[in-house]
């Protein structure tokens, strides 16, 4: 037997500015897509000997956004989508995990000025009192 859950979002961000005394009315804050979306699956085995085995893949996604304040048309950031994945797995109160991020090495800019992580492997071991 097996178990399945999906996680999804999507959010719509109205992030222009309507009063300041430092930036004009209408700009959009940095670094805000108005679009963004994730999805993430993960798929857990519930019994027989791979009992506590899980995979999970998602995928994520933010769309254009302003690089700066004030705003600069020539300065945007593009939208991007990451794919991650993990396996885990979990028996009475060991737990196991790895996770891969940015499972396609994308090149992106996480927000301004910052590149976003590279195809990262995270391991993790834990054991529970």
């Amino acid at each position: 037997m097996a178990q399945l859950q999906t996680v999804w979002s999507i959010a719509f961000t109205d992030s222009t500015i309507t009063k300041d005394n430092d930036y004009p009315v209408g700009d959009e804050l940095d670094n805000v897509p108005q679009h963004s979306a994730s999805l993430w699956t993960k798929y857990e085995i519930q019994s027989g000997g791979l009992q506590g085995l899980s995979f999970g893949v998602g995928v994520f996604y933010a769309g254009d956004r302003q690089a700066t304040l004030p705003n600069d048309s020539r300065y945007i950031l593009p939208s991007y989508v990451t794919t991650d994945a993990a396996i885990f797995y979990k028996r009475d109160r060991f737990r196991a995990a790895l996770n891969f991020k940015n499972l396609f090495d994308l090149y992106y800019f996480e927000s301004s000025g910052l590149l976003g992580d590279p195809f990262t492997v995270q391991g993790t071991v834990s054991w529970e009192l």
